[in-house]
């Protein structure tokens, strides 16, 4: 399959890099910016450390307008790293013309460009994923495991870091959505597809995005449980992080970025580190698995493009439950 990565910014160069390494895809890349087309990625930074100052792209394809890789009948999927106001015209540009859609989380600003993008992703009968990559992280796979046997009685995350200072767009609302879409959506999400649908819930929290800062402290209540999520941008050189703790019925499993693997803690015995058989691209698993399923046009069940429109739908009943200074919502989807 031939897959061309649109945007070389922090995350569309997080995207190449892992792609790189798939076997069995012809990789194209999309960029205004004729530097980055050469494979000089030294102006990109991000909140990870996973990029590098070049890349060897003599092997790929490049082009510089959109128009031109709709109008290429060789390519068939587009990874879409963009600006989240542009996930929706893009990506119905994209399914029209025939091609398979990754899209950057969040899907969309709101649930009705989501579910416009889901119309056509049907009309076009082309798959459409979000790239909630979370679901391929092996420390939340594991937690995703540990909870498949163990109920939960109480669970925690958190996942803090700067306002960004890579992409000017980022910090203007109407573009990306906040600190709540940029970094927020990732657990949200992770609760969606842990635990479902919660009953209710509340949030607090500050914005003021002309001093960097907008934190979400937000709660979500199951029948025999409450999740806490929190964090957000905040002002200055803060540090990224990201963490989780669940309390089971089979002990208390958590896991921070400090360290490579998440810890199982039971009564009576030593902690247990759940490492995975091998080390895991968390952004290379998710990008073989769109293709895996682009390539015979399979329903992506383990990030349907439901599920992340439905993320998108938590994140702003969360910020409605803020703005009314924790007002406690009913949470329909």
């Amino acid at each position: 399959m031939q897959l061309a990565i649109v945007g070389l910014g922090f995350m569309g160069a997080t995207h190449v890099k892992s792609a790189l390494s798939i076997p069995g895809i012809q990789l194209a890349v999309v960029s205004r910016d004729p530097d980055k087309l050469k494979g000089d990625l030294s102006k990109v930074s991000g909140n990870l450390a996973t990029t590098e100052a070049a890349l060897d792209f003599s092997s790929l394809r490049t082009f510089s307008t959109f128009d031109d890789v709709l109008a290429d009948p060789t390519i068939d999927a587009v990874d879409l790293c963009l600006p989240t106001a542009l996930h929706e015209p893009f990506t119905t540009r994209a399914l029209a013309a025939g091609k398979h859609v990754l899209v950057e989380k969040p899907m969309g600003l709101d649930r009705a460009a989501c579910d416009r993008m889901l119309a056509a992703a049907q009309s076009a009968n082309r798959i459409l994923m979000a790239a909630q990559v979370l679901r391929f992280f092996p420390s939340y796979d594991a937690l995703k495991s540990h909870t498949a046997t163990h109920s939960t009685l109480a669970a925690t995350f958190r996942r803090r870091c700067a306002a960004p200072g890579w992409g000017p767009w980022l910090k203007d609302k109407s573009q990306s959505g906040g600190g709540v879409f940029d970094l927020l959506i990732h657990d949200i999400d992770m609760a969606l597809y842990l635990y479902g649908t919660p009953l209710h819930v509340r949030a607090t929290g500050y914005e003021n995005l002309s001093q960097q800062i907008d934190l979400l402290n937000a709660e979500l209540t199951y029948p025999n449980f409450t999740l806490t999520s929190d964090g957000g941008w905040h002002p200055g050189a803060y540090p990224f992080s990201m963490e989780f703790t669940a309390v089971t019925t089979g002990g208390t499993i958590e896991y921070h970025s400090s360290q490579p693997n998440p810890f199982l803690y039971v009564p009576g015995a030593e902690p247990v580190e759940l490492a995975p058989p091998s080390p895991i691209d968390a952004y290379r698993e998710e990008i073989a698995y769109f293709l895996d399923c682009a390539k015979d046009n399979r329903e992506p069940s383990r990030c349907t493009p439901l599920d992340s429109a439905r993320a998108v739908s938590l994140a702003h009943l969360l910020l409605e439950s803020r703005s009314l200074q924790g007002k406690q919502l009913s949470c329909q989807l």
